[in-house]
Formats: C-alpha cells, sequence, structure tokens
C-alpha cells in the first residue's frame, strides 16, 4: 500500500525538485525517505511487508509525507497494527491544505511543530537554514535544555526568555493533553536530567513565544537576522515557524543564496549513487 500512495505523490506537490529521468510519475523510495526522515532500507521493507511494527511516529512521518487524508491516515495506522492518535494525546496530523500551504512557501523557511515543540515537517530551506534534526533533537525543548541549541545566537537574556517561555507551554500542553505518553516521557526525562527545567517547572514559570528577530549563525553563510514568526493552526493546535527577511537587506541576498544553495544540495543527495 506504501508503494501505491508514493505513487500517487508527484515530486513537486512534495516540494521536490521534479526534474531527471523518471520511471514513474511519483515519489522515489528516496524522496520519500527523505521527506519521512527515515531510511531508504526501511522505505524498501515496508513496501516488501519485510517491517515488522513500525512505530506510531514513522506511520506519522510517512502520512504527512504521502499526505494523506484523515481516512487514509487511519487506514495506514491500522495497516501498521496500531491505534490513530486519539483524543488526550498531541496532535500530530497536517492536513492536506495546510500540507499545500507550506509547499507554496519554497523561498521562505518554514517548520512546522506540534503542540509540545516537537518538528513535524521542514522544507528543504528550514533544513538548510537550521541544520537536519534527528530523534531527541526534533524536539525544540530537549534541544534547548539536554541537546546542543542550534544555530540560534542567543544572549544570557534571551535564552533565560527561552527557556521560561518553553516550559511554561510544555505546561499548558501537558494540561490539554493528560493521556499523550509520549509527552509524559519528555517531561519526565527533562525533569530528571535538566536541573534548569525542573526548577521552573517547579516554579510555575509563565510566557509565551512572541514574535522576535532572531541571529542564525550558518556554518557556509555565516550570520542571518531574521524576522521569526509563529502561526497557530486552528484546530490543529500546530504551530508553523517562519523565518522572512526585509526586502533589499543583505539578510535577504544570504536567504536567497541559501534557497540556491539548500536547493543544489538535495539534487546532489538525490542523484548520489
Amino acid at each position: 500500500m506504501v508503494r501505491r500512495m508514493r505513487d500517487r505523490v508527484a515530486p513537486e506537490a512534495a516540494g521536490l525538485p521534479s526534474g531527471g529521468h523518471r520511471r514513474a510519475a511519483g515519489l522515489r523510495r528516496e524522496e520519500l525517505a527523505l521527506l519521512a526522515a527515515i531510511s531508504v532500507d526501511y522505505v524498501t521493507r515496508l513496501e516488501q511487508g519485510r517491517a515488522a511494527n513500525p512505530s506510531e511516529q514513522v506511520v506519522e512521518a510517512l502520512g504527512r509525507a504521502l499526505r494523506l487524508s484523515g481516512a487514509e491516515r487511519e487506514h495506514l495506522f491500522h495497516l501498521a497494527g496500531l491505534v490513530p492518535p486519539g483524543r488526550g494525546t498531541v496532535p500530530g496530523y497536517i492536513t492536506p491544505s495546510v500540507q499545500r500551504l507550506l509547499d507554496r512557501l519554497t523561498g521562505t523557511p518554514v517548520g512546522v511543530f506540534d503542540a509540545a515543540w516537537t518538528l513535524l515537517l521542514a522544507n528543504p530551506l528550514y533544513t538548510a537554514l537550521m541544520g537536519e534534526q534527528h530523534g531527541s533533537e526534533r524536539n525544540g525543548v530537549w534541544r534547548t535544555f539536554l541537546g546542543q541549541g542550534g544555530r540560534v545566537r542567543h544572549t544570557p537574556d534571551s535564552r533565560r526568555a527561552l527557556e521560561a517561555t518553553q516550559v511554561a507551554e510544555l505546561r499548558a500542553t501537558a494540561g490539554r493533553y493528560p493521556a499523550d505518553q509520549r509527552l509524559r516521557r519528555l517531561i519526565a526525562e527533562l525533569r530528571g536530567t535538566s536541573e534548569r527545567f525542573a526548577e521552573l517547572w517547579d516554579s510555575g514559570v509563565i510566557g509565551r513565544h512572541e514574535a522576535s528577530r532572531k541571529t542564525i549563525d550558518h556554518p557556509q553563510l555565516g550570520p542571518l537576522t531574521l524576522d521569526c514568526d509563529v502561526l497557530s493552526v486552528a484546530g490543529g493546535d500546530l504551530r508553523i515557524m517562519v523565518y522572512t527577511a526585509e526586502p533589499g537587506s543583505e539578510d535577504a541576498e544570504r536567504l536567497a543564496l541559501l534557497a540556491v544553495l539548500g536547493t543544489q544540495a538535495l539534487v546532489d543527495w538525490q542523484t548520489t549513487p
């Protein structure tokens, strides 16, 4: 079934280059693997029925990459022997209409996060700007308190403000989704490993994300200072993070160059034997 679904998705509909020789109009295995952040070998084993017990995270990622409707997504969960996430758990479903919106923002770095600040989807320009993130690093709160922190430059004050905001929002999310076991495990890990997180959690700190300007230290292009806005999706409890540059500025020129470099890197990756 994954193969049939893959054949239905045009590369350009997924924000990927559509050039080159193709035996079919749909996504290649390599492209589906890229979009779902899983290995090509695992996609192959799924299509051949040799991958037993795929995780909920993998099925959710495949559903997003394949642009599935709500009913198709539920069917994919059932095929994998899983119960689709229900009420009381953090939503991770991105509707086809939101997918189409994101696909049209090819010149803008865009990342989609769930209510726990786990990265669900990033367009190629966002990945080129912020770097690839895997496993626990895909959660922004985990990365702040237990990871390397990423490419965003912080002052001591901005770092403290970020920490307070993330803890406050994660607390609010835990209140909305008390049945989400993955969220409870994340909070337990953070409280048990990070003294700073535990201190803020126990203090009942309050805060929320606001529009801001951020400086991102890119390893090839140097610093880019961009406006960062976080948009909410009504009914889905998703956060869409969008980075933009002032037109005509040096940062806008660097962002345009990053779009070229990021696309070229993607093409090179796809054509590597």
